[in-house]
């Protein structure tokens, strides 16, 4: 009888089973598969956390006999009660975030986005930083062909214009691009303009003394066209 039981069972594993035509078959959605793996990561995580802070305490357990050995239901419970400390603080921190401005965040699918209302004067105050810093630059430079007679600098490493004052308002600490060869009061050719690090038109210094925003076509049509110019570099 028992030859027979293990008959059946290795016969039930090899043979396989006969699939029949229009059999149901389940599939998770790409969301919660991808949820199921950030959820199997994280337990995975928590495991390996469990056993690492078993191994350390035990390692010091041996010098300190006293201290009692840690098991692994223990070391689990520690790092669970570890995990919702953390997960409390995260909490409060987000709202803290909310209650010093309210309304800034509007829900966006399963994260968050600032909202327009917003985003309107954070944009503002970028287009203001920009602006500001290319005025320092035509002031740098005016100055410097005040002194050169009349002419703006050969490039854009000068000694006399500090290297901070070519950088464009951006975390990057890109340069402006220069436009060499011009002259100032003369058109109105760009004489440094933003790279393109920023979406929309670019902010340019133009050798009129203005500052304006500009497409780059039409940035370069206008530096193209310029007699003294050797074209956008």
């Amino acid at each position: 009888m028992r030859q027979l039981r293990i008959l059946v069972f290795v016969t039930t594993l090899v043979v396989p089973a006969v699939a029949h035509a229009g059999m149901p078959f389940v599939r998770l959605s790409d969301f919660a598969r991808m949820r199921l793996e950030a959820i199997s990561f994280f337990v995975l995580l928590i495991f390996l956390l469990t056993l690492l802070v078993q191994w350390f305490w035990n390692a010091v357990q041996r010098d300190i006999p006293r201290l009692p050995r840690l098991s692994h239901k223990a070391s689990l419970g520690i790092v669970g009660l570890w995990a919702l400390g953390m997960h409390l603080v995260l909490s409060m921190i987000a709202g803290g975030r909310e209650l010093m401005t309210p309304g800034a965040w509007e829900k966006d699918g399963a994260t968050y986005k600032l909202s327009p209302a917003r985003a309107a004067p954070a944009e503002e105050a970028l287009a203001y930083a920009r602006k500001q810093q290319l005025e320092r630059l035509r002031t740098a430079l005016w100055g410097y062909a005040h002194a050169h007679g009349g002419k703006f600098p050969p490039h854009d490493y000068v000694e006399e214009i500090p290297e901070a004052t070519w950088r464009i308002v951006d975390p990057s600490v890109m340069h402006y691009v220069y436009v060499s060869g011009l002259h100032p009061e003369r058109g109105a050719v760009p004489v440094a303009y933003e790279p393109g690090i920023y979406s929309g038109k670019r902010m340019a210094l133009l050798s009129s003394g203005e500052i304006t925003a500009l497409d780059i076509n039409e940035i370069t049509r206008r530096i193209d066209a310029a007699p003294t110019s050797k074209g956008a570099p």
